[in-house]
C-alpha cells in the first residue's frame, strides 16, 4: 500500500477500501439494495395485510426502521468478518500498511468510515424508495442516516476487534449463529420486543440493534422512544467506543508482536 504524499493515513486506507469496493461494488447490489427492498414489500405489504395495524401505524410502517436498521447491522457484521480476518491472514494487507506511515488506528478508522460511507449509501437508497410507499411519516426520517452511522460503528468496531483475535474463520460461525441471527430476529426488527417473555427481554435490550431500530422507529414515525433518546445514543456510543479501542488494540498486538 503506497500512501499518497500529504494524504493523512486515516484517509489513505479508506481510499483503498473504496478503491477495492468501486472493482467489486456489483456483488453487494442485491444484499444490500434489492434484498432490503423486496423483503420490505414482501413482509410489509403482504405479511402486513394479515397483520394489519400495529402500535397505532400500519406494519408496512412499523418494520421500515426495522429493516432498514437490520440492513446497516448486516453490512457493518459482514464487512467486519471474513474481510479482516483476510487482510491479516491471507492477503497480509494490514502488515503491507503497517511498512508505511499508516498505524492501527489509521486501519481501523479507515475500515469503520468506508463502512460508515457503505451503510449512508444503502441508507439513503432505501429511504428513497419506502418515500413511493408512503412509509415515512415524519421530517425527522432525515436523521437516520446518522443513526445508521452510529449504529454501523458501534456493530463493526467490536466485530472488527474480535476478527482481528481469530486465526479460523470457523469462528465466524459462532458468530452468526449465536449472535447475529438471534439479534436480527428478537431485536424488534418484526414485532415489539415487549412481546418477548421477561427472560428474554434483557437480551434485546442489550442488543446494539435494538437501540438502532428504536432511534429510527422514532424518526420514521414522528414519537418518542419508549427510552430517552440519549440513553439509547448514549449505549451505542459507548458501544463504538470501546469497541475501536479494543480493535486498535487488536491489531496493535497482531501487528507488532
Amino acid at each position: 500500500m503506497v500512501v499518497v504524499q500529504g494524504a493523512h493515513p486515516t484517509v489513505a486506507v479508506l481510499e483503498r477500501h473504496l478503491t477495492l469496493y468501486r472493482r467489486l461494488w456489483q456483488a453487494s447490489v442485491f444484499s444490500s439494495f434489492v434484498l432490503p427492498v423486496l423483503f420490505l414489500l414482501s413482509i410489509g405489504i403482504g405479511v402486513g395485510g394479515y397483520v394489519g395495524r400495529l402500535q397505532g401505524v400500519d406494519y408496512l410502517s412499523w418494520i421500515v426502521p426495522g429493516v432498514l436498521a437490520s440492513t446497516v447491522f448486516q453490512i457493518a457484521v459482514g464487512e467486519s468478518t471474513y474481510s479482516v480476518l483476510g487482510d491479516f491472514k491471507w492477503v497480509r494487507a494490514y502488515h503491507a500498511m503497517r511498512a508505511t506511515p499508516v498505524g492501527p488506528a489509521d486501519m481501523v478508522r479507515g475500515q469503520l468510515l468506508y463502512l460508515v460511507i457503505r451503510a449512508t449509501v444503502a441508507v439513503v437508497a432505501f429511504l428513497v424508495v419506502v418515500v413511493f410507499f408512503g412509509g415515512l411519516h415524519s421530517p425527522w426520517a432525515l436523521v437516520t442516516p446518522l443513526v445508521c452511522a452510529v449504529l454501523t460503528v458501534s456493530v463493526a468496531a467490536p466485530v472488527t476487534a474480535f476478527a482481528a483475535t481469530i486465526e479460523h474463520d470457523s469462528y465466524f460461525s459462532l458468530l452468526f449463529r449465536f449472535v447475529v441471527l438471534p439479534s436480527s430476529l428478537f431485536a424488534g426488527v418484526f414485532f415489539p420486543v415487549e412481546q418477548l417473555t421477561a427472560v428474554l427481554r434483557p437480551l434485546a435490550y442489550a442488543s446494539p440493534l435494538w437501540h438502532g431500530v428504536e432511534l429510527c422507529r422514532a424518526a420514521t414515525l414522528g414519537r418518542a422512544p419508549a427510552w430517552p433518546v440519549v440513553v439509547h445514543a448514549g449505549y451505542l456510543l459507548a458501544w463504538a467506543a470501546v469497541g475501536f479501542f479494543l480493535a486498535v488494540r487488536a491489531f496493535r498486538r497482531r501487528l507488532e508482536d
